[in-house]
């Protein structure tokens, strides 16, 4: 094959493989560098009143330009015996507050005896607050917070009988502790287990290796570009785990895709040149469409309209496009490098269950009874997937509050204190009001009625804490919710104060006041509501643009139609298992949960458009492998049959790893992290096996050559059609 020919995969790969030492060296060399300037510029991450949505969104920006608040730490004193007002319980916190005032990083402190302060001490007399205002930048508060830290646990010691503990900046920063080993714990165990796997599929040390040497460089390559492009896009905080996972599923598939064929290609008698360029023009084609398949499906998280969601989606991109070049260069010029040196370092007794020829024993042996009975088959497989995927006709959204974070940290022993002696006071509403003046007459009695009518119409608590910035034009009055920050009840509450409370009483103040609620149920209310909002037009993107291009790679109107209802079934069915799990509390004593209230309120969205993209990798392969034989002159059901047989082994090592990856965020204590590991996990075990291997062949045996009909008016559309294989070809010197 010529070299005008070729496609643009097999072009690029041709020239690595004859440059690979620029190729090889290139890629080292710039995955280095990047890396190394990310590290260097550091990931500029979202700011907390950046993140957020609707009313509460515009509240924290308000919030963020105009009132900077302080970090504070909460000093409880309890006792199981006396109360507050005891003369023995007075000295305890007046031995407390006189440690804190001397201290050089608190700005002031709040003690509960002042009059005032009243609203400091719970409704049973049992538990006092002493409030310290940390001084300085609250971003840096945490470097301070060891030598109060300190001082909350002499004070502890020194009254024995007495809990006395904080909660505030100590809680962040070990929450942020748990996350981050928690990412960690998962990255451990993530790379070891994906090499055993490659290991068991491949045989070989060296071939095993380079599937993980493209993903991990991929990853580490796209935290770098990340991290630059943070400077002027800011990324979340936790973006690094969507790299990790992302980046080793598509790394891992890409070199598989490709590593296969050209294994295939050689025990068929090719050389190793001509088994290379094979894997070039069709793998590596593949690779190439299913990239851009994943890519568009990404693309659908900016349509959310969530500055969160639109950095995971610009991860997500990054980190596929970053695989994708890598395969498309680096990879061949490795295999160019290494030719049959490749199966070096065989593991004994796994090396001889390989079959070179590509063919499956497992899959062959299933393959052939869909394929005999195709209707019992298809009707089997599909009615499988739709009792699963009933149960997300009952999907609640949830956005899980502190209940759901790792319950052994000893911030939360605190909290979980604090919010029986104060319901809701750690989490309030938060009504910020904004004005020419918030101290006038007018608006303090605006605001009296508001308090009032927020406790008795509202069904809200105490204590009542108002701030007032030095300008006097804001005022922020933080609201105890009735209970927990995400239930019925502080929904309810949330739903009075805006619609009745407040319009009645700061919304009679004039055009010139703005007013708004944020907090925790504020800020779950909003985003719930984006999310059932934008799904319609997220799902409508992804799934409009996936038909497009299957169109334009297939020439087929059958094959895009039935791909997306394919990939459609294996998402719900998904989320029918999480309902079950998180909702239902299947399996919750094994899986090491509590929280049944909802799913993660993100997952939906998130979850449709990385297993959509992910999925299609299978479908694209799958099918660029059937489309060839069919090219080839076999029957359609013939084609089926050698496609899904060589290409079964592949697809099943690759979700096998996959699988296993993600299952290891499913044994982490973050909420969230869990439901994501355990979704995708399940998806993919479900579109590799029961999807691939029955519904595919059984739907395309069912429909025979209808699979590649094109509507006479489509003609017209662009030929990108896979090239005819690659003959023999002569030896190449590659060059240096």
């Amino acid at each position: 094959m010529t070299t005008s020919n070729r496609n643009i995969a097999a072009r690029m790969g041709h020239w690595s493989a004859q440059h690979r030492k620029l190729a090889i060296w290139g890629w080292l060399g710039a995955t280095v560098v990047i890396f190394a300037l990310g590290t260097i510029a550091g990931t500029k991450t979202l700011k907390p009143e950046d993140t957020g949505v609707g009313e509460s969104g515009r509240v924290d920006k308000l919030l963020g330009r105009e009132f900077e608040t302080p970090a504070g730490e909460r000093v409880m004193i309890q006792s199981s015996t006396l109360k507050a007002s005891s003369p023995a319980f007075k000295a305890v916190i007046v031995d407390a507050v006189s440690r804190f005032k001397g201290m050089e990083n608190v700005a002031a402190v709040d003690s509960p005896l002042e009059p005032e302060n009243s609203n400091l001490i719970s409704p049973d007399g049992r538990t006092a607050l002493v409030d310290l205002e940390i001084a300085g930048d609250p971003d840096k508060a945490v470097d301070k917070i060891g030598p109060i830290a300190d001082e909350v646990k002499a004070a502890a010691a020194a009254h024995a009988g007495y809990d006395i503990e904080s909660f505030g900046v100590t809680a962040d920063d070990q929450l942020n502790g748990a996350f981050s080993d928690a990412l960690k714990k998962a990255g451990v165990l993530s790379i070891p287990i994906t090499l055993v796997i490659l290991l068991v599929a491949f045989g070989a040390l060296v071939a095993a290796g380079i599937p993980l040497f493209l993903a991990l460089t991929a990853v580490l390559g796209t935290m770098g570009l990340l991290a630059i492009i943070s400077r002027v896009f800011a990324l979340d905080q936790d973006i690094s785990a969507i790299v990790l996972l992302i980046g080793l599923a598509v790394g891992v598939d890409y070199s598989m895709f490709y590593l296969k064929r050209e294994r295939e290609e050689r025990a068929k008698g090719r050389s190793e040149e001509a088994a290379l360029e094979v894997a070039m023009a069709t793998s590596g084609r593949s690779v190439l469409i299913s990239g851009l398949t994943v890519m568009i499906a990404m693309a659908g998280m900016f349509l959310t309209g969530d500055p969160t969601f639109a950095g995971f989606g610009l991860a997500t991109m990054t980190v596929v496009a970053v695989a994708v070049l890598g395969s498309l260069t680096v990879l061949p010029a490795l295999l160019s490098w290494l030719g049959d040196r490749v199966d070096k370092g065989r593991v004994p007794f796994v090396s001889r269950l390989q079959r070179r020829d590509g063919e499956g024993r497992f899959w062959s042996a299933i393959l052939g009874p869909v394929l005999r009975h195709p209707w019992i088959a298809a009707t089997a497989a599909a009615s499988f997937l739709i009792v699963l995927a009933l149960p997300a006709l009952g999907m609640k959204l949830a956005q899980p509050g502190p209940e759901t974070f790792p319950q052994d940290l000893p911030a939360m022993k605190t909290y979980n204190k604090l919010q029986q002696a104060f319901p809701g006071g750690e989490v309030p509403a938060a009504v910020v009001i904004k004005a020419p003046d918030v101290t006038t007459p007018q608006m303090q009695e605006a605001i009296g009625q508001l308090k009032w009518r927020a406790l008795v119409y509202a069904g809200m608590r105490e204590p009542i804490i108002t701030d007032v910035n030095d300008a006097k034009t804001v005022a922020v009055i933080s609201i105890p919710v009735p209970n927990k920050a995400t239930d019925e009840r502080a929904t309810a509450a949330l739903a009075s104060l805006r619609d009745e409370v407040l319009p009645t009483t700061i919304g009679r103040l004039g055009d010139d006041v703005e007013y708004g609620v944020t907090g925790f149920t504020a800020q779950s209310v909003d985003f719930n509501d984006l999310m059932k909002s934008k799904a319609p037009l997220v799902f409508g993107f992804v799934l409009l643009f996936a038909f497009i291009l299957l169109l334009l790679t297939f020439r087929s109107i059958v094959i895009p139609i039935k791909a997306i209802l394919l990939n459609l079934l294996s998402v719900f069915a998904a989320y029918g298992v999480l309902v079950l799990i998180f909702q239902g509390g299947y399996g919750k004593d094994i899986l090491g949960f509590t929280y049944e209230e909802g799913v993660v309120a993100f997952l939906p969205i998130f979850l449709f458009v990385i297993l959509f993209g992910l999925s299609m990798d299978y479908h694209v392969f799958i099918l660029s492998r059937v489309r060839e034989s069919y090219d080839d002159g076999l029957s359609t059901e013939d084609a089926v049959a050698h496609g899904i047989k060589v290409t079964a082994g592949v697809v099943t090592s690759a979700a096998i790893v996959m699988v296993f990856v993600f299952s290891v965020f499913g044994t982490l204590n973050i909420l969230f992290l869990k439901e994501f590991g355990i979704g995708l996990a399940v998806a993919i075990l479900l579109d590799a096996t029961i999807v691939r291997a029955v519904l595919l062949p059984a739907t395309m045996k069912l429909l025979g050559d209808w699979n590649w009909y094109l509507p006479s008016w489509l003609e017209w559309l662009p030929k990108i059609g896979h090239e005819e294989q690659v003959p023999e070809a002569p030896a190449a010197t590659p060059t240096t």
